[in-house]
C-alpha cells in the first residue's frame, strides 16, 4: 500500500511539472512562406516564456534569429541562429522581444519577418518546455516537403496554440491516486 502512495504522488508530482506551453505554427496553413501575412497571423497571440514557435517552410526559404536592428534592415550578417532544415522548433525560453527573419533578404523585404514579444508567465513558476532547436548538420537535414499555399490541401495543424498539462493532468492524476487506494487498479 505504501508503494502505491509512493507511485501516486510521484505521478501528482511528474504532471504537476509539465509545461503550460503553447505551440504556435507560424503562419497557420501558410506556413513560413513569402504569400503568408505575417503581421496578421502574430497580432492577436499572446507569447509566453516555454511557447513553441514551429517554423515549416520550403527549400527555398529559412529562418534567421537576429537582432533588433537587423531585423528592421533585413540583414542576415550577424544572425544569432538559423535554421535551413524546412520545419524548425523555437522554444521562447526567455521574455522579451524575440526577432526572426527568412534568409533570402529580398523575402524578408517583402514582409517575411516577426517579432514576438515573450511574457512572463505567471502561472509558471518551474517551466519544463521543449528543448530548443538546434542546427542539424547538413548531411542530416531532412528534405522538406513539397509546399503549397492552398489551405484546403494542407495537413498543417492551426496555431491557436495547444496546451500540455495543467489542471486536467492533475485531475488525472487524483482520479489515478483515489482508484489504487480502493484497489479499482492492481500494480
Amino acid at each position: 500500500m505504501a508503494k502505491l502512495i509512493l507511485l501516486s504522488l510521484l505521478a501528482i508530482f511528474c504532471f504537476a511539472l509539465t509545461s503550460h506551453a503553447a505551440t504556435y505554427v507560424v503562419g497557420d496553413t501558410s506556413g513560413w512562406d513569402i504569400s503568408t501575412d505575417i503581421d496578421s497571423w502574430a497580432t492577436n497571440k499572446t507569447f509566453n516564456v516555454g511557447d513553441v514557435l514551429l517554423f515549416q517552410y520550403s527549400s527555398s526559404h529559412s529562418v534567421s534569429e537576429v537582432n533588433k536592428e537587423s531585423f528592421e534592415t533585413c540583414n542576415t550578417t550577424n544572425s544569432l541562429t538559423t535554421f535551413s532544415n524546412g520545419n524548425t522548433t523555437v522554444t521562447l525560453s526567455n521574455a522579451g522581444k524575440r526577432y526572426f527573419v527568412c534568409g533570402n533578404k529580398l523575402h524578408c523585404l517583402g514582409g517575411m519577418k516577426l517579432q514576438v514579444n515573450v511574457l512572463e508567465d505567471d502561472k509558471n513558476s518551474v517551466t519544463a518546455g521543449a528543448p530548443e532547436a538546434q542546427p542539424q548538420p547538413q548531411a542530416t537535414i531532412p528534405k522538406p516537403s513539397s509546399k503549397t499555399n492552398n489551405p484546403s490541401s494542407n495537413a498543417t495543424p492551426s496555431s491557436v496554440g495547444f496546451i500540455n498539462g495543467g489542471i486536467g493532468s492533475l485531475i488525472i492524476a487524483f482520479l489515478f491516486m483515489v482508484s489504487t487506494m480502493f484497489g479499482l487498479f492492481q500494480i
